[in-house]
């Protein structure tokens, strides 16, 4: 595709540019674009996951476990809070994996009240296998983009994505 090309983005901005010119639309285009990006990327890596018999969320918390070091074992705690997600959905997903055998719990020896959960040999094995397909999966998503462009991209999303998180 060459700068001058129309994409579908392009088609919607010209609609509302006839019927509403006086609208700043760029706004409208960006995130449009970055819309219709995400669920392409979305499917792509899904599919990856899924060919690893593991939703996104499962695979999060694996790739969390096995990105902690070793002996990948985290507090549930420490993994919904690096997650982003509440104890019931954290607890459902931790009850999914333990019964696929990725992961254990184990009740800490000084206050058994504490539980820790870590990756098994089979979860540890499964995760550095899928890690390098999502990788790939990723870097197909990328391959029309010169390195150039993929570091400008990546700078004005790092930019981007710091206006949100300096809260």
């Amino acid at each position: 595709m060459k700068q001058t090309d129309k994409d579908s983005v392009d088609l919607i901005a010209a609609q509302w540019q006839k019927e509403r010119p006086e609208l700043e639309l760029l706004p409208m285009e960006i995130i449009g674009r970055f819309s219709r990006i995400y669920k392409y990327a979305s499917r792509t890596i899904e599919k990856c996951h899924q060919d690893f018999e593991l939703k996104p969320g499962e695979f999060d918390v694996l790739a969390t476990l096995r990105r902690s070091g070793e002996p990948f074992t985290l507090t549930p705690s420490q993994l919904f809070n690096s997650m982003m997600l509440s104890s019931g959905a954290m607890t459902n997903r931790l009850d999914k994996l333990a019964d696929k055998g990725l992961i254990k719990r184990v009740h800490s020896e000084e206050d058994r009240r504490s539980v820790y959960v870590s990756l098994t040999d089979k979860g540890l094995e499964l995760i550095d296998l899928a890690v390098e397909e999502h990788l790939n999966a990723a870097a197909s998503l990328l391959e029309g983009l010169s390195e150039k462009q993929k570091g400008e991209l990546n700078n004005a999303l790092k930019y981007w994505l710091s206006l949100f998180e300096r809260g």
